[in-house]
């Protein structure tokens, strides 16, 4: 099963003979399979016939839409979840400190761990960058902290000390001239390296969710991240072992291998009158910038980043709950169900995805 991504400015998606056509505005068409399709990413003005949407309907093919800035519009979804009794159990547990505390402290772990094999990785090529060093050690340090920690707020201090110390390592790892990184931003990203982040980790997102609306749980109800109106809290707390090992090493090598290059990005202009590029909050804890101006990935650069992002996602690595060798994008899946086995208490901890 494949995820499609049509970017179109005025392409239209039609069925013909039970099978998706996309007209392209240059008149070119590609088609493909409801069988082999599990979702479809929409980005861009693209019409959907009757039909086509007929033929969705009938697969119960999920259908995501963002927008040309990568951030969420809406989505098509089919079949709510029957299983009440977990999402209950995923309410309950919200009351549950001992609980919560556990969760946090596992989540946190793992995302400040596979932060600092990537860490390690950089500053193995830097060996006279003595600040590189300083911030592998302040990283071990955090992590060696988190089991002692007494309440949620001391861990997300923790959390947000070693996202800078992180990141503060991750520019040294980006070889090309052109590449700006002078540290995380978003809503709207400030620079290229950015820009590139988070359309990566807004596909991470969707593909979680994805795998969270199967598995019967809610997505709004987290505990990592605080549980607040229309924020999808469990996505977020489901991303964080994943953002380092995947999508900030392809990020660095989309630019160090010279996949992307200095047209794949344009700079925009967002005025509170821009409605082409509107901007909306973002859940994730960092600071929004207070900048009107910001940087995007053109259509070829989005192109380019799905597909190096789709080559990632088969990668194998070694699982080891398991013990043997997954797709990223299958261990995302198994560690999502073992999200589901522990809010139904089959199991008693969660365990995030560690990279060696």
């Amino acid at each position: 099963m494949a995820d499609i991504y049509l970017i179109s400015d005025y392409g239209k998606l039609y069925k013909f003979n039970r099978v998706f056509h996309f007209l392209y505005p240059d008149g070119t068409v590609s088609k493909f399979f409801p069988h082999n399709t599990e979702r479809i990413f929409i980005i861009g003005n693209i019409e959907i016939t009757p039909e086509a949407l007929k033929l969705l309907m009938y697969h119960k093919i999920e259908v995501v839409f963002l927008h040309k800035n990568g951030l969420f519009n809406g989505k098509l979804v089919f079949d709510d979840s029957k299983n009440v009794l977990l999402r209950k159990k995923q309410y309950d547990k919200l009351n549950n400190q001992e609980f919560v505390l556990q969760w946090c402290k596992n989540i946190i772990k793992g995302k400040i761990l596979n932060q600092l094999v990537f860490a390690h990785r950089i500053k193995r090529k830097h060996k006279n960058v003595l600040q590189l060093q300083q911030n592998t050690d302040t990283l071990k340090q955090i992590a060696e902290k988190l089991d002692q920690a007494t309440n949620i707020n001391e861990l997300r201090g923790y959390e947000g000390a070693a996202s800078r110390t992180y990141f503060s390592s991750l520019r040294y790892g980006i070889i090309p001239h052109w590449a700006e990184f002078k540290g995380r931003s978003m809503n709207p990203p400030k620079d290229n390296v950015n820009a590139v982040l988070s359309f990566t980790y807004t596909l991470l997102n969707h593909l979680i969710e994805s795998y969270i609306l199967a598995q019967g749980m809610d997505t709004y109800v987290g505990y990592l991240h605080t549980v607040e109106y229309g924020r999808k809290s469990l996505i977020f707390d489901l991303m964080e072992e994943f953002r380092s090992p995947l999508c900030d090493t392809l990020t660095v090598a989309l630019f160090n291998l010279g996949i992307v290059n200095p047209l794949d990005f344009q700079q925009i202009d967002f005025s509170s009158n821009n409605d082409e590029y509107p901007l909306e909050p973002i859940d994730e804890q960092e600071d929004t910038i207070s900048t009107r101006k910001g940087v995007l990935l053109s259509k070829d650069g989005l192109k380019k980043v799905i597909e190096k992002f789709e080559e990632k996602l088969e990668e194998t690595y070694y699982y080891v709950p398991l013990q043997k060798q997954l797709s990223y994008r299958k261990i995302i899946a198994r560690q999502v169900e073992h999200c589901r086995r522990v809010i139904n208490d089959e199991e008693k901890q969660y365990r995030p995805f560690e990279v060696k």
